[in-house]
């Protein structure tokens, strides 16, 4: 990952937050992408790049892109992190601007970056791009219509990616990180809503364990996953990683 150009959207927290200080330790060079542009120069390590974006304004993310390629001349990795779980509530209940919001930051913002990322790395013979995923792609949870559509969503275009460029020498895949001890486990606590708001805080796993694992994804050895989504519920990944 030496002096690797590498790019994390929504890296102002969680497990975007946790991923740039992973890969910088790694030895590439990292841009923070989101829409605080000092929190994430005051939390970022250091020589980290902070770079102001909008997952959900495909002008921000395309301009974004664009002046790291510009800058630097490449662009290796892009890690479509930003995310978000609101709203939680029924669908009969749902609020519409908030459904629409979920649907423009977790699979329109998954969008704008393949579309951004994807020219230059054909034109430098290859790169690689993972969707930060979710196992709530696979099951509907009371609750989180939104955001169990939305991830479904993103894995499709995660998919759709692969089958159009793997021929180019693009790497796209998936992470699925389980349940992470961040702000949006708070949320979800709060909810009272589904068995997952049930869960200790202490049952989830660091930030930095999926961020590791998207690093790892990142080498030969999760070749096996092109075009799919490797779960860090499975213990063979956990052990592949060093996490256990």
């Amino acid at each position: 990952m030496l002096g690797k150009i590498v790019a994390i959207t929504g890296a102002g927290r969680g497990i975007g937050l946790a991923t740039a200080r992973v890969f910088s330790e790694a030895g590439a060079r990292v841009m923070m992408l989101g829409r605080d542009v000092d929190a994430m120069e005051a939390a970022g390590p250091d020589g980290a790049e902070a770079v102001h974006c909008d997952v959900a304004d495909a002008a921000s993310v395309a301009q974004a892109v664009a002046g790291i390629t510009s800058r630097h001349g490449r662009l290796d990795v892009l890690i479509n992190n930003a995310g978000i779980i609101d709203p939680i509530a029924p669908l009969a209940e749902a609020d519409p601007d908030a459904f629409s919001r979920a649907m423009d930051v977790n699979i329109k913002g998954v969008f704008y970056g393949l579309r951004a990322a994807i020219p230059p790395m054909r034109a430098q013979g290859g790169g690689t791009i993972i969707t930060v995923g979710s196992g709530a792609a696979y099951r509907p949870l009371e609750g989180w219509g939104a955001y169990c559509t939305s991830k479904a969503g993103a894995l499709m275009l995660t998919r759709a990616a692969h089958l159009e460029e793997a021929a180019n020498g693009l790497r796209i895949l998936s992470m699925s990180p389980g349940t992470v001890a961040t702000d949006m486990q708070r949320q979800i606590k709060a909810s009272g809503i589904n068995p997952v708001s049930q869960l200790d805080f202490a049952d989830h796993v660091p930030p930095e364990w999926p961020a590791r694992l998207l690093l790892w994804m990142c080498g030969d050895a999760a070749d096996d996953w092109l075009g799919d989504e490797v779960s860090l519920r499975d213990e063979n990944i956990r052990r592949a990683v060093g996490l256990i």
